[in-house]
């Protein structure tokens, strides 16, 4: 007898990390051409050392490490959050706007949660983070999708005309995942108007923001004293402080929402990692400089993909920041065939853009996303060199 399976579960899309990861079972790598994954975006190097001993010195001392805390994070993290944020963005951000998650994934999915239901829709430009795509599917909320064409910049006014009284949201990754491009200050300002206009609320996933090219703040829009109104801000520490496996996110909203949100993580996960959060917390306190050179590191590994586009015959490079290139191919075949061959024959794993864009989309087929940040110079050389020897 089979058990019942949830029919929107069921229509959900494999996670596509794992997917490709399969495709390098049984495939033997030559000893001259070893594998270069470059196929997700996480820091694959641990802590930097100071940090580990400030979190083993916490498991040791720290009885409150090994207990439950507060639904909404740790006070003196959501406290270092407010100040550094409001002196940052140049606005008003308080404590008790900010909340912390397991990670930035479930910070989405805990705000989306209060937001949307089964039958709603959200909006989300493509190509877009398939995560978000994923939740969505699952909850029975329809995705729309927002066509950024070659610019990989989504305009507002495109996405007016998407806008039913069924949406709820819109949703903007900046720097982008995957398409590494940087949402101009206009573009994030258009689209808080436009969903204002409409009473929908505008999530804006910054994961990558300390990887961010530009100097200043990347918007306005914590300036704006009725910000809370309309703005919703997703954060991730995994990026900065290398804390994937500790699972630290954050939100910044209103206090009504996070109201809302804690009825979510009280459900979900209790509270989130105590040792994760202090260990973000004493990064914020004390690792400044060793971000701003992780940045210029990444920055650099940036011009590198950059410059090797340039020569790389037949290859497009649509979009390049934070961890990502986001690539068309110049061959005659889907993207995700594309890319499993280049596992056997060029032992190179990479996703393609069929993950990242609705079904049967023709640009996905030509897509491919490069996360290039835990490759160094080297071995960025080495990626371009298979890919001019390829051959289709």
């Amino acid at each position: 007898m089979t058990l019942p399976l949830n029919p929107a579960m069921a229509a959900t899309e494999a996670p596509p990390v794992m997917e490709a990861r399969r495709w390098l079972h049984g495939v033997t790598f030559p000893a001259n051409r070893p594998l270069i994954n470059i196929s997700q975006a996480a820091p694959v190097d641990p802590p930097p050392l100071a940090l580990r001993q400030a979190i083993a010195d916490a498991a040791l001392t720290n009885d409150a490490a090994h207990l439950y805390g507060p639904v909404l994070g740790l006070p003196e993290l959501r406290r270092e959050i407010a100040a550094q944020w409001s002196a940052a963005y140049g606005g008003t951000i308080t404590a008790e706007q900010t909340a912390i998650t397991q990670g930035c994934n479930q910070a989405f999915t805990s705000v989306m949660a209060t937001l949307a239901g089964a039958g709603d829709e959200v909006i989300l430009p493509t190509p877009w983070y398939f995560n978000h795509k994923m939740w969505l599917d699952m909850q029975g909320i329809a995705t729309v999708p927002l066509d950024t064409g070659a610019s990989l910049i989504p305009d507002a006014q495109a996405a007016s005309h998407l806008i039913t009284p069924r949406t709820r949201a819109i949703v903007l990754v900046s720097p982008n995942n995957p398409g590494g491009v940087e949402y101009p200050a206009e573009t994030l300002a258009a689209f808080r108007d436009l969903a204002r206009a409409h009473g929908l609320a505008l999530i804006i996933d910054e994961t990558y923001r300390d990887f961010d090219s530009r100097t200043g703040r990347p918007h306005d829009l914590f300036t704006d004293p009725d910000w809370d109104q309309t703005l919703i801000q997703l954060y991730s520490f995994s990026k900065a402080y290398r804390l994937t496996g500790h699972r630290v996110g954050a939100i910044v909203a209103s206090t009504d929402r996070l109201a809302q949100v804690e009825k979510f993580l009280d459900t979900v996960a209790i509270c989130p990692s105590q040792l994760g959060q202090i260990a973000a917390l004493w990064g914020m306190r004390h690792l400044g400089q060793w971000v701003a050179g992780e940045r210029d590191e990444i920055l650099s590994r940036r011009r590198a993909m950059v410059d090797g586009f340039a020569q790389l015959e037949g290859w497009k490079l649509l979009g390049c920041g934070a961890y990502f290139a986001y690539v068309e191919h110049p061959f005659d075949m889907p993207s995700d065939h594309l890319c499993k061959r280049l596992v056997s024959e060029a032992s190179l794993l990479m996703l393609p853009g069929t993950m990242f864009q609705p079904e049967g989309s023709a640009a996905g087929k030509r897509q491919i996303r490069i996360a290039f940040a835990n490759v160094d110079a080297a071995g960025i050389a080495e990626v371009f060199q298979r890919l001019r020897a390829f051959r289709a």
